[in-house]
């Protein structure tokens, strides 16, 4: 137990100090990898190595040639190779003898239970793809998938990939009229949707919803998930009556390699989204050998739990193929982290007697602001391994993770990736390299990655730059779909097509260990000092009042800009001037007096995607008194109304 919270602010301080945290010895003694001559082999021979990696899935016809570089940004990965993502996934485990193993522990909402086994989902995946067949769809045409967190979402993917259908997924959480933008985009031929979506006790009617807005194909299939009544017109079909009348017998198709997997849409700078594409042999490699070995994964005991959504990429890459590449058991919970009571994950943890665990800095923050006690209900003595994702992770939030959460016996792999990447590209090999709380760790084996100045030339240790990937990858993005010109300008434009462009700024330390310090436009230019807004945001956090901070640049007549930080406080606490001068020295310390926020706003609440991340584009709208962007996607539109009214008051 952690003992007061006094006792626990003085015990985080004091670890804040300490820089490295070497991998336990039992942990190590188990390990998969437990030294880097991994790294060292990769980094002779990375094709070559990448090729040996793609051995570990079954090819209908061997690659011929591992990478075909002759038209770069074009990149091709294991050329002549034909295979299928949903045989990769189900039919080789259940040949194999595993179809009796749970694939998915599904933990619903309102305390319901499922254990999807490999055969049961085998089975569902060659009904839904000659149900899709059934209705017109092939290999090549898209089609949308736009459920909440239930076993028929890994069908409805599996599905598309098994008969060669690229899958357009769209986050549960958004509005139908992006569904209906993502359909348009990529010319999707049928959707996949649910009758409603339970949240928090509410019940959302998404049927009805996409129908009000009118969704742009000639197919809708229905799954019945919460019962309610929802309208059925041409069209439409339910999914369990398309499954039960499909033929239960599909062999999957021998796909090309390059042959397109996925399309997943992320926001651009323009009001277009970008539709990443990425294909099936490259993507499924990568992830592959990233989910087992970042993890350290022992599928015959591990019981694996990433709390992400499948409508982001973390979703796609680590809770369903990853993990189905590998034959894990995994838990898929349908709920939010805070319902029915905030302790709800680490009960599910105890429950499935989880072993590893992957969520993001913005939940683990959230946690800390709920407090210890809801961790220490639950024994979470059969935790092994932590992870986090998303965006970077401050040391405190690092630290109190790895000590509440993990007991100070679980390494904690800090993974940095992008959708774009298709896997995780930098972080620690658990068993092999020590830790460094807020640091993301070394290129992985096969990755090249640097950080470089403005002319793509590397700058020198400990100098902050821009993070750059300096050799193609098999999970890489293929292109924008339906736009290359725009895949070029965005990524590759800068310093050609050999070298991409991450848009993150970054430093790496004496031991090659990258921190990604955040997307190049979050820095603030203070009196010609330019500063990461994340290095601040951090610094507030570290404090042990706070739980969350957002940092934005406020133009100000004599420095340019000046330092306006959004602060939320642990539980009840309420700020004061005297709370203000704290925290302002408390980041005058930790990084200098330049740094000090000018102005510290109060909030209950920071404005949040549905996905948990801060949306400081509003917060710099509501600094500089601009009318307000989009808030469709936010999770509490709310927020941002009482944030106004704060700091309009506080102005006057």
């Amino acid at each position: 137990m952690a003992g007061t919270t006094t006792d626990l602010e003085r015990q985080l301080a004091e670890l804040l100090e300490q820089e490295r945290f070497e991998p336990p010895e039992t942990f190590k003694a188990n390990a998969l990898i437990t030294d880097l001559s991994v790294h060292e082999a990769a980094a002779k021979d990375p094709v070559g190595w990448w090729n040996e990696q793609a051995r570990a899935l079954h090819w209908f016809s061997e690659p011929q040639r591992a990478l075909n570089d002759e038209n770069p940004p074009f990149y091709k990965w294991f050329e002549g190779g034909t295979t299928n993502a949903s045989y990769n996934c189900l039919d080789r485990h259940v040949e194999a003898g595993l179809g009796d193993r749970v694939a998915f522990k599904w933990r619903g909402e309102e305390g319901e239970t499922r254990d999807i086994t490999y055969a049961w989902l085998l089975e569902q995946t060659q009904r839904a793809a000659n149900a899709l067949k059934d209705h017109g769809v092939g290999a090549g045409d898209v089609v949308g998938i736009f459920l909440p967190m239930i076993p028929e979402v890994v069908v409805a993917m599996l599905a598309c990939s098994r008969i060669g259908a690229p899958h357009n997924v769209v986050f549960g959480g958004f509005s139908a009229e992006s569904v209906k933008e993502r359909m348009e985009f990529s010319e999707a031929k049928a959707l996949i949707t649910v009758d409603g979506a339970r949240r928090k006790g509410k019940t959302a009617p998404v049927k009805q919803t996409v129908d009000d807005v009118g969704m742009p194909v000639a197919t809708t299939f229905v799954v019945r998930h919460t019962g309610i009544d929802c309208p059925m017109g041409d069209g439409d079909v339910f999914w369990d009556e398309a499954l039960a009348a499909a033929d239960a017998s599909c062999p999957p198709a021998e796909l090309d390699a390059e042959h397109p997997l996925f399309i997943l849409y992320s926001s651009g700078s323009t009001a277009k989204p970008k539709g990443i594409l990425h294909s099936t042999g490259g993507y499924l490699t990568h992830v592959a050998w990233t989910h087992k070995h970042v993890f350290d994964l022992k599928p015959e005991s591990d019981v694996y739990w990433c709390s992400a959504d499948v409508g982001w990429i973390t979703g796609h890459s680590y809770i369903v193929y990853g993990p189905l590449l590998n034959a894990a058991t995994s838990v898929m919970y349908e709920g939010a982290p805070d319902y029915p009571h905030k302790g709800i994950w680490w009960e599910l943890c105890e429950k499935t007697d989880a072993t590893i665990f992957y969520t993001a800095p913005t939940a683990i923050r959230a946690c800390i602001k709920w407090g210890v006690e809801h961790v220490e209900k639950a024994d979470l003595s059969k935790l092994r391994l932590l992870g986090s994702v998303g965006e970077p992770i401050n040391p405190k939030a690092w630290l109190w993770y790895w000590k509440i959460v993990g007991g100070g016996n679980c390494p904690v792999v800090d993974t940095w990736w992008q959708t774009e990447t298709g896997g995780i590209m930098i972080t620690t090999l658990p068993g092999a390299q020590a830790m460094k709380p807020g640091i993301a760790g070394t290129p992985l084996p096969g990755v090249a990655a640097a950080v470089v100045d403005e002319e793509g030339e590397e700058v020198s240790r400990g100098t902050q730059g821009l993070l750059s990937l300096s050799q193609p990858w098999p999970g890489m993005l293929r292109t924008l779909y339906g736009d290359d010109d725009r895949y070029i300008s965005t990524y590759w434009e800068k310093w050609g097509p050999e070298q991409y462009l991450v848009g993150d700024a970054s430093k790496q330390d004496d031991e090659g260990y990258i921190s990604v310090i955040g997307r190049v436009d979050d820095v603030l230019n203070v009196s010609g000092h330019r500063m990461s807004t994340a290095e601040i945001e951090s610094a507030i956090v570290s404090h042990g009042k706070v739980a969350e901070a957002a940092v934005i640049g406020a133009t100000d007549e004599d420095t340019g800009q000046s330092v306006a930080a959004f602060v939320t406080l642990e539980g009840d606490l309420e700020g004061t001037d005297e709370l203000v001068t704290e925290i302002r020295e408390h980041v005058a310390v930790r990084i200098g007096k330049l740094a000090r926020p000018k102005r510290i706003i109060w909030a209950a609440d920071l404005p949040k995607t549905r996905s948990g991340k801060i949306m400081r584009r509003l917060l710099r709208d509501i600094g500089e008194g601009r009318e307000l962007g989009d808030v469709t996607t936010l999770r509490d539109p709310g927020v941002v109304k009482d944030l106004e009214t704060q700091f309009g008051s506080e102005e006057d």
